[in-house]
């Protein structure tokens, strides 16, 4: 079947299967779709987004984060920053919730197939880039040398401490991790993410490079990237702006002649290159 039967202009009920708490003021709810034709139907791309609409409150996009081989469910990790993210954190297990979707333009998967992979991602925006993850560690002889990078302010912000054990025992696979401010227990670097690049193990000529978080950090990381020759076409950005209606209608999250909604969220930095380099846009 395919994802044609959808209506993607209005909400689906999903029934939530089960919310896990990754932290303070973060949260997993992995749900499906209540009518089995609609979930048997819908397929998705890592770094696409659903929109999730808590009824009578409103609705808000979020990341797809589990890997779409995992046809029978759907993972959102959320972050409680607004009104309906804090009533969407009173959900349970067995409560019902809106969802439409998925929008957007994800990572470019088979483009990367046997490239080396480098993810970067800053501050508490790496659920875009947990479904590539997903993505390489189920299919891990499709792809070359695959690095994670996560900076972070405080050492108290880092989550999924268990998941980047995991993955750091993934074949042919190197993640690093640095604080701006570390304490006196924090096992790793101490210091901008940026000061970890030397330590990455890949080709430039075949490599992938994948990033969201600040636009600050993900400026530096293109910069540093290109010094060392890999091509802009190689450079891919999670860009984050207000998305309201997901569909290019609202004109909310225009980027220039394009909108993040509908064009992005991922980007290549070759198509966004000039937008990109301006501050405040």
């Amino acid at each position: 079947m395919s994802n044609q039967i959808i209506n993607h202009y209005m909400p689906h009920e999903a029934v939530i299967l089960e919310r896990i708490q990754e932290g303070p003021h973060l949260f997993t709810l992995r749900m499906k779709f209540t009518d089995p034709d609609i979930q048997g139907s819908y397929v998705f791309e890592p770094g696409q987004f659903n929109m999730l609409y808590l009824y009578g409150v409103g609705d808000v996009p979020i990341s797809i984060v589990n890997d779409p081989l995992d046809s029978h469910i759907i993972d959102h990790t959320i972050r409680v920053v607004g009104r309906v993210t804090r009533g969407i954190d009173k959900l349970k297990a067995g409560d019902r919730i809106g969802l439409r979707g998925p929008y957007g333009r994800g990572w470019p998967m088979q483009q990367s197939s046997g490239k080396d992979v480098v993810i970067v991602t800053g501050g508490l925006g790496c659920a875009p880039v947990v479904s590539v993850i997903n993505y390489i560690e189920q299919r891990r002889e499709e792809f070359g040398r695959l690095n994670i990078v996560q900076g972070v302010k405080h050492t108290a912000d880092l989550i999924w401490k268990e998941r980047y054990d995991k993955w750091r025992n993934l074949p042919n696979t190197k993640v690093l991790l640095a604080a701006d401010v570390g304490e006196a227990l924090w096992p790793w670097h101490v210091g901008p993410v940026t000061s970890l690049f030397d330590q990455l193990m890949f080709n430039p000529d075949n490599v992938a490079v994948m990033m969201c978080g600040p636009e600050g950090m993900m400026r530096v990381v293109c910069r540093h990237m290109l010094d060392k020759g890999v091509p802009e076409s190689q450079l891919f950005l999670s860009m984050e702006r207000n998305m309201q209606c997901a569909i290019g209608h609202c004109g909310h999250c225009q980027y220039g002649s394009k909108f993040i909604c509908k064009d992005g969220p991922v980007f290549s930095y070759d198509k966004v290159r000039k937008l990109f380099q301006t501050k405040g846009f």
